[in-house]
């Protein structure tokens, strides 16, 4: 006899004594739900002390410095924005 036939004739006979109402995840489902409850707990703990270590200032925006009311973004003095700058002045006929 093969085994799916000797499991499929067994199956009728765990159904009568497995009642549905009164399935639950048991000790070692317990356990496992707690392991990770303590590890997150750990993990969040850890992060806090290394959120507390961080030393973050803030660069001061340089528009705001120049005192700029234009409402247009600053641009970089990279020269990144100089080809937009250029393209705007030949389409107003400047320069």
């Amino acid at each position: 006899m093969y085994a799916t036939q000797a499991l499929t004739q067994l199956v009728p006979l765990a159904a009568d004594e497995l009642d549905k109402n009164k399935v639950t995840p048991g000790v070692l489902g317990f356990l496992v739900f707690a392991a990770l409850a303590v590890g997150v707990w750990f993990l969040m703990k850890s992060m806090n002390r290394h959120m507390g270590k961080v030393d973050f200032e803030e660069a001061p925006d340089p528009a705001a410095q120049r005192g700029d009311t234009d409402g247009e973004p600053a641009q970089a003095s990279s020269g990144a924005g100089t080809k937009a700058a250029g393209t705007k002045a030949a389409a107003s006929g400047k320069g």
